[in-house]
């Protein structure tokens, strides 16, 4: 099996020449477990604080889409540590599960608070780095979608007419969402001020869109959000990091997933985003996805599109936010039978036994941004 990853990963790993004065990048098509993927990048910030990752073996196929902010630092420690970390706990336990997840984002979440505290002296800015988390798992027969903050993860399905229909799975942690800020509320009933409407935009304490996040540790940890560099007063940790979990067998009509960043998501529906997917060819779906938000970025600013090419890193956040896409196609459970040969066939291998050998994931986007 590690031979076979290897391969994988030499196929995967190959880069692809960045596009508009190397602020697009994308991988055209790769193959998984049961199917193919696609994933493609724009970036908008500085630094790029995005970062994503496919690893597939023969009987499971992970995703991750984690959406930074404040920094680069946690989305790239999260693409790291995650993926070992499912793997470590769904040995011990016996294979996937919600439970292995929950375990997982939460000793991610640990380690980035220890290496908060650790580096506090020297780099006191990193207590208010954070990221969104958005994660997926494909594995014998099994859909998992696990979520932190506002990306999201969209399914396409064969509707009853035998078109494509767009089935949202996963939760926008984000106070813009009535109910979250209900959410919010409820949990801080004391505090008359814990969401605040700033210049048109909600925000808990003035501060954070995103309710759930792994990092943001001056937000969460009393010694921390009282030090002097980050003067915020709060009785208890305002966000948190308990994944939204959804766990569902996967069906004959199930085409294919979207892993996006809020940066799509924000230009997009999750109508339009599935529309796009069905009408486009395989090779280069994400990067369509990409460009539609583009464009639709450039057109809400009375822009061409031509025109946004120009525009650089830094200066681009005023248009649109980093994207990254992920397109995972679910081509053998589009029938019972190829489903029922994908499980047997890998059934009788230890859970998910793929990351022992591998330094870093397969697909990673980052020695395209570093």
């Amino acid at each position: 099996m590690r031979q076979w990853l290897r391969e994988r990963l030499g196929f995967c790993a190959v880069r692809r020449r960045g596009e508009e004065g190397g602020l697009r990048w994308d991988v055209g098509l790769g193959p998984h477990a049961c199917g193919e993927y696609s994933i493609a990048v724009a970036q908008a910030n500085s630094v790029l604080e995005d970062q994503s990752q496919v690893v597939a073996s023969p009987s499971a196929t992970f995703v991750g889409v984690y959406d930074g902010h404040g920094g680069p630092e946690a989305s790239r420690f999260v693409r790291k540590h995650l993926v070992p970390h499912i793997n470590q706990f769904a040995m011990e336990e016996g294979g996937l599960s919600a439970e292995v997840i929950r375990k997982a984002f939460a000793a991610t979440e640990e380690g980035f608070v220890h290496l908060v505290k650790q580096a506090m002296g020297s780099r006191p800015q990193i207590a208010s780095v954070g990221t969104c988390c958005l994660f997926g798992a494909v594995s014998r027969g099994t859909l998992y979608v696990a979520n932190l903050g506002d990306s999201r993860a969209v399914l396409g399905r064969r509707g009853r007419d035998g078109g494509v229909v767009a089935e949202r799975l996963s939760t926008d942690h984000n106070v813009a969402v009535e109910e979250v800020r209900k959410e919010v509320e409820a949990l801080h009933p004391d505090d008359a001020h814990i969401v605040m409407c700033c210049r048109g935009v909600w925000r808990i304490k003035g501060i954070i869109q995103v309710s759930r996040s792994i990092g943001d540790v001056y937000l969460k940890k009393p010694e921390i959000r009282q030090a002097k560099y980050f003067p915020v007063f709060l009785k208890r940790p305002v966000i948190s990091a308990e994944p939204s979990i959804v766990v569902r067998k996967l069906r004959p009509e199930d085409l294919f997933l979207i892993f996006a960043s809020d940066g799509l998501w924000e230009q997009l529906s999750d109508e339009d985003a599935v529309n796009i997917v069905s009408r486009s060819p395989r090779a280069g779906v994400a990067k369509r996805l990409v460009d539609a938000a583009l464009v639709e970025a450039a057109r809400k600013k009375e822009m061409r599109r031509n025109e946004l090419h120009d525009v650089p890193r830094g200066l681009r956040r005023q248009f649109h936010d980093d994207i990254t896409v992920v397109v995972v196609y679910l081509d053998q459970h589009s029938s019972s039978r190829s489903t029922h040969n994908v499980v047997s066939s890998h059934s009788t291998a230890p859970p998910l036994d793929i990351f022992s050998a591998l330094d870093h994931p397969s697909s990673s986007l980052d020695e395209y941004t570093s």
